[in-house]
């Protein structure tokens, strides 16, 4: 399934910007200001093409892999193994399967790549790819053709999914360490500053990462396109996010970012389709200090900041009721108030093609364009 980059459309409208800013500041008269509200509830409207932007069947997919690199010792003290990340996620052991459920989201949990063999469940869907990635420091992680695989297999997921928002996060050992990678070739950044946790960790630590990550650059020092920089570092959950989020945004469906692997994710659909950043937003469940470096890569910050320290997807279902309450500020409508149009004057007589009640503004046709061969 190709993806046309000239289908992800940038989400800026000088009009209708100017008219979801004078909306809210007529709401603002009897609401007062409502902060970081605002902007954000502009960006849902420019995504969606609407003066109502409304969100609906929230989805929340992990992606499981396990990474060659975790050979070499990654493994952190008390860290459980991929398999048993994901059984714990599909048993509803981990907060952000609870959060997920009682916060009215869909959770699905994608075996990209999981080392050992699992068992099906109604909420797991089996895409693997292989048993985990190679070692990176000795060879590339994974083979083109396996990489544009995972992409493919990441937009067949992206297609299928229900509603109008995705919360993406990526989980496995040695997960963080190939999203470092990854982040580090394709932004021309510090690999340290992407891996250092924080002033308390450990230098031995930090030391060992470094001399197994620097192996790894080294071994692939003339890589440079997106595609090939993800095959040659990985992994599996990192490629399908990829695809996930390009049919997203080709959707105008709004994306959530939660944790190194998906940052490394948009950032090769980012170098593949930039306008992709229009429809994503940050979230956070580590304190992390490399966190910190990846997110300013996009000049953005989370949603929340909460000191989280819990499985990357977290964050996102805390933030939820945030993006919902922003959506409510221009869809909710106050006792007494004329309903208004969904979109600007100038826009309904004939700049942006108005659509049916109920579905998407924009929503492109077939991704069958030959642009971007996976």
């Amino acid at each position: 399934m190709p993806v046309n980059r000239s289908l992800i459309s940038p989400t800026s409208s000088a009009l209708l910007e100017s008219a979801l800013r004078d909306k809210l500041l007529r709401r603002s008269e009897t609401t007062g200001s409502l902060g970081e509200l605002e902007p954000l509830a502009v960006r849902l409207g420019l995504m969606q093409n609407t003066l109502k932007p409304r969100l609906r069947e929230p989805q929340v997919v992990l992606f499981a892999s396990d990474h060659g690199l975790a050979v070499d010792g990654l493994n952190r003290p008390h860290q459980r193994s991929t398999r048993e990340q994901v059984l714990q996620l599909l048993s509803a052991q981990l907060p952000v399967a609870v959060f997920a459920r009682i916060q009215g989201m869909e959770l699905s949990v994608v075996d990209c790549g999981v080392a050992e063999t699992l068992l099906p469940h109604d909420r797991l869907l089996m895409r693997k790819i292989a048993h985990g990635t190679r070692n990176a420091r000795v060879g590339p992680a994974m083979s083109t053709d396996q990489a544009h695989a995972a992409i493919r297999a990441g937009m067949e997921i992206g297609d299928a999914l229900r509603g109008n928002l995705v919360a993406c996060a990526g989980i496995g050992v040695g997960s963080h360490e190939s999203a470092a990678l990854v982040l580090s070739r394709l932004s021309d950044s510090s690999i340290r500053e992407l891996l250092i946790e924080g002033p308390q960790m450990n230098q031995d630590d930090l030391a060992h990462l470094m001399a197994v990550v620097q192996g790894a650059q080294g071994r692939h020092r003339d890589t440079s396109d997106p595609v090939e920089v993800l095959a040659a570092f990985g992994g599996f959950e990192i490629a399908m996010m990829v695809g996930v989020m390009l049919v997203s945004a080709s959707k105008r469906h709004l994306v959530m970012v939660d944790g190194m692997a998906a940052c490394a994710a948009l950032m090769v659909a980012s170098r593949i389709a930039p306008p992709v950043t229009d429809y994503c937003v940050f979230c956070r469940s580590h304190s992390h200090q490399g966190l910190d470096q990846a997110l300013g890569l996009f000049r953005a910050s989370a949603l929340l900041e909460l000191g989280m320290e819990s499985t990357d997807g977290t964050g996102a279902t805390v933030a939820w009721p945030l993006v919902r309450a922003a959506a409510a500020l221009l869809t909710e409508v106050a006792e007494g108030e004329d309903p208004g149009p969904s979109r600007p004057v100038a826009m309904t007589t004939g700049e942006i093609p108005l659509a049916p009640p109920g579905e998407d503004a924009t929503r492109p046709g077939p991704l069958d364009a030959p642009d971007v061969p996976l």
